[in-house]
C-alpha cells in the first residue's frame, strides 16, 4: 500500500503538470503522513542528498559552460570544425556533429549543447539550402553527445550514488561518444547523396586549419586541462570543474574579450538558476528513493528479479527498456536518482560492472531527452530554430535510429564500455 501511495501521487502531480522536483517532494511528504512518520524526514534527506563534495561539481561545470558560451570559445570551436571538413557534400552536417563533440568536452549538459551549437549553425545551414528538419534532427541528436563525452553531469550523479570512479566513467563516455561519431556520420555520409545535401565549393586548406587551430587554441586546451588533471590525479572532477570556471573566465573575459563585465552578472544568476533546478531534483529524488527502500519496495523487487534467475546480459537488457521507458517522461538526474539505487544492488549481485551499468544509465536518459513528451533536445531545438517538435522529431529518426543501436551495442558488449580502464 506504501508504494502504492507513493507511485500514485507521483503520477496525480505529473499529470496535472506539477514540475518534477515538487512532484517528488510532495509525493514523499504524502507518503509519510500515511505511514505516521514526521515530515521533517524529507528536509534531512534533501540536505543528506546535496551535503557531498562530489555534486558541488554541477554548479561548476553548468557555470564554466555558459562562461564558454558567452566568452567565444563554442564559436572558435564551431570554425575550427568548419575549417575540417571543407567542401565534403553536406559538410555542415559534420560540422555540427565535431561541434557538439567540442561542446560537449567543455559544457557536459545536452540541453546547453544543443542551444550553444544550434544558433551559431543552423541559420547557415538554412540559409545555405540544408533540410531544415534534418538540420534540426541531427541538431538534437547530435546534442545528446554533451552527457557522453566528459565531462558528463550524469556521470557525476551516477558516481557519487554508486561510489565508484567519475575518472573511469568519463573513460567509458569517450568510447561511447567516439562510437555515436562515428555512426552519425555514416548515417550523413548515406543521407548526403540520397537527399542530394549542398555541397561547399570550400575546399580544405591547412592554411586556414591552422589559422582556425590558433584561433580555437586556448579553447581546444579546456578538455585537455580539466580531463588531464582528473587522469592524472592531480584534480578531483569538483576541482577540475572549478579550474574550468576559472580558465573559462580568463579566456572569455580577459583573453578573448568577449564577455564584457557587465554581462558576467547575468551568466551567474542564469548558472544559479540552472544548477538549482538540477541540484533540488536530485535532493527531492533522493528523498523518495529512499522512502522506496525504507517501505522495503526496493528488496521486494530485488527478490523478484533474482527469483527469475537472469543472466547479466539480459537484466542490463531490461534495465535498458526500463530505463528508456521512465526517460520518456522524467528528467535524466531525477530518472538516475530515483532508479539507480533500486536497479544497482541487483547489477552488482549479477556481476555487472559498475561502469559498463553507468553507460548504460547515462546513455539511456540521453536518449531521452530526444524522446516526447519530455525530450528537452527537443525543446531546446526547437527554441533556436523556431520549428515544431514534431517536425524537428521526424527529421531526427534516422540519426535517432542511429544513436540507439550505439546504446544496445554497449549494452550487450560491456567491453566497449570498459576498454580505456
Amino acid at each position: 500500500m506504501t508504494g502504492l501511495i507513493l507511485f500514485g501521487s507521483f503520477i496525480i502531480m505529473l499529470i496535472i503538470s506539477v514540475p518534477i522536483a515538487l512532484a517528488l517532494g510532495v509525493a514523499t511528504a504524502i507518503t509519510l503522513f500515511y505511514i505516521d512518520m514526521p515530515v521533517v524526514v524529507v528536509a534531512q534527506r534533501i540536505f543528506t542528498a546535496i551535503d557531498s563534495s562530489s555534486i558541488m561539481a554541477i554548479p561548476f561545470f553548468v557555470l564554466a559552460g555558459n562562461l564558454m558560451t558567452e566568452g567565444g570559445i563554442s564559436r572558435r570551436i564551431v570554425e575550427l570544425a568548419n575549417s575540417i571538413v571543407g567542401g565534403v557534400r553536406g559538410g555542415l552536417f559534420y560540422v555540427m556533429v565535431i561541434s557538439c563533440a567540442f561542446f560537449a568536452a567543455l559544457s557536459g549538459s545536452a540541453p546547453a549543447t544543443v542551444i550553444a551549437i544550434g544558433a551559431m549553425l543552423y541559420p547557415e545551414m538554412v540559409k545555405r539550402g540544408y533540410p531544415e528538419k534534418r538540420s534540426a534532427g541531427l541538431l538534437a541528436v547530435a546534442g545528446g553527445l554533451g552527457p557522453i563525452i566528459p565531462p558528463s553531469i550524469i556521470m557525476v550523479v551516477y558516481g557519487t550514488i554508486t561510489s565508484s570512479s567519475i575518472g573511469d566513467l568519463f573513460k567509458g563516455g569517450i568510447v561511447a561518444g567516439i562510437m555515436i561519431m562515428v555512426v552519425l556520420f555514416v548515417i550523413c555520409a548515406f543521407l548526403s547523396k540520397k537527399e542530394n545535401w549542398p555541397k561547399s565549393d570550400k575546399r580544405l586548406s591547412l592554411g586556414e586549419f591552422t589559422k582556425a587551430l590558433w584561433s580555437a587554441g586556448l579553447a581546444v586546451m579546456l578538455p585537455v586541462i580539466v580531463l588531464g588533471g582528473i587522469y592524472s590525479g592531480i584534480l578531483t572532477p569538483t576541482e577540475s570543474a572549478a579550474v574550468a570556471v576559472i580558465y573559462s573566465f580568463i579566456v572569455g573575459v580577459l583573453i578573448y574579450r568577449e564577455l564584457p563585465w557587465s554581462n558576467l552578472m547575468n551568466v551567474i544568476i542564469a548558472s544559479g538558476k540552472g544548477s538549482a533546478m538540477v541540484l533540488f531534483i536530485i535532493a527531492t529524488s533522493t528523498a523518495f528513493s529512499w522512502l522506496f527502500t525504507y517501505a522495503g519496495i526496493s528488496q521486494q523487487l530485488i527478490d523478484f528479479i533474482n527469483s527469475m534467475h537472469l543472466s547479466a546480459w539480459a537484466y542490463c537488457l531490461i534495465v535498458a527498456f526500463i530505463l528508456l521507458i521512465f526517460g520518456t517522461f522524467l528528467e535524466g538526474i531525477a530518472t538516475c536518482v530515483l532508479l539507480v539505487p533500486l536497479l544497482w544492488p541487483v547489477a552488482e549481485s549479477l556481476g555487472i560492472n559498475v561502469i559498463h551499468f553507468g553507460l548504460i544509465v547515462s546513455i539511456s536518459n540521453v536518449i531521452g531527452t530526444m524522446t516526447p513528451p519530455v525530450a528537452v533536445n527537443l525543446f531546446a531545438a526547437s527554441s533556436v530554430t523556431h520549428m515544431k517538435m514534431g517536425d524537428i522529431a521526424k527529421g531526427e529518426i534516422p540519426f535517432f535510429i542511429g544513436f540507439n543501436f550505439v546504446f544496445f551495442l554497449i549494452v550487450l558488449v560491456p567491453w566497449f564500455s570498459t576498454a580505456l580502464i
